[in-house]
């Protein structure tokens, strides 16, 4: 639905977007990660025809963004970091202004539609300075989604937000994406990981990774750190290594007097997990549990997006 070719961004002889290449397939939710600084925002200003590229091609549902400029916009809802909103109207009154523009036949039932859908009914008639960070945030997203589009692109949907805004903010954004192409651009791991399917990475201005959170993960993870649970004699676990071959312990804790919590760790080019379920069946040891702990998306960021990072 959405295809960037050799994007690029100039700002005089800064480049702030670098040749960057990517598509968002129809019904996808998308996170698009980076630091401060890295292009994120840029890059969705020039996709929602708010800046002009420098070169390289956006096409939006086939069309190329250098002409079809105002036939994309009417696919896209845009929510800005700064979510500009007329503070001094009440919400009714931004949203009919927003209809307005989009020309919206029948704004009042679609208004009252987005209220519903946005949990704006106990603040529909108050004016926007008067709400809360979490109203305003709602409010942003039902002006980006009251012409009923296909994509909807949010820059920072839940930054400034408390806890319990941040939860409010993300089941909107799911309820969404049911029904919506999704791009959605934030430097909170925890809420891309909960939220979208695929991440893409940009920093310096360059993608530097694209996948699911556990393809990332995966791909930054050279060993597996592999967690048991045994009811066994501490003596005979610690002989594990002498019977399977590369495996390494690198903790044994004891849990009470029977059981111990056991961390082994192998090449991630050789799954040993049903080598070592067997030798703990053929030893009559009782297994509790046995899960594999993976590197942490916050993790890969940091080795993408800091010089020097270690794997």
């Amino acid at each position: 639905m959405i295809s960037l070719k050799n994007l690029t961004k100039d700002y005089g002889s800064l480049r702030a977007v670098d040749h960057i290449n990517f598509e968002i397939n129809d019904g996808e939710i998308l996170g698009f990660l980076g630091p401060n600084g890295a292009g994120k925002t840029t890059t969705l200003k020039m996709i929602t025809c708010f800046l002009p590229i420098t070169s390289g091609e956006i096409e939006v549902e086939n069309m190329n963004i250098k002409n079809n400029q105002l036939e994309i916009k009417k696919l896209i809802g845009y929510l800005p970091e700064n979510n500009p909103l007329y503070v001094d109207m009440t919400v009714y009154d931004y949203l009919k202004f927003i209809a307005d523009i989009r020309i919206i036949p029948n704004f009042k039932s679609r208004i009252k539609e987005v209220v519903e859908r946005c949990g704006l009914n106990g603040v529909v008639h108050k004016p926007i300075n008067t709400l809360s960070k979490g109203y305003k945030q709602r409010v942003g997203i039902a002006q980006a989604i009251l012409h009923n589009p296909k994509i909807l692109i949010l820059d920072e949907p839940t930054s400034g937000l408390d806890p319990n805004q941040i939860v409010e903010i993300r089941e909107l954004i799911k309820e969404l994406g049911k029904e919506k192409t999704l791009l959605i651009s934030s430097h909170i791991l925890q809420e891309v990981q909960a939220v979208c399917n695929r991440i893409v990475i940009i920093n310096k201005g360059k993608i530097v990774a694209d996948g699911s959170t556990e393809e990332l993960q995966s791909n930054f993870q050279n060993k597996t750190k592999l967690i048991l649970g045994l009811m066994a004699p501490e003596a005979e676990i610690q002989e594990i290594p002498k019977t399977i071959d590369e495996i390494n312990i690198l903790s044994i804790s004891k849990q009470d007097e029977n059981s111990f919590i056991v961390e082994l760790e192998f090449e991630s080019a050789t799954d040993k997990r049903a080598e070592i379920f067997n030798f703990v069946k053929s030893q009559n040891w009782t297994l509790l549990e046995m899960y594999r702990e993976n590197i942490s998306l916050e993790a890969v960021f940091r080795n993408l997006t800091i010089e020097g990072g270690e794997k």
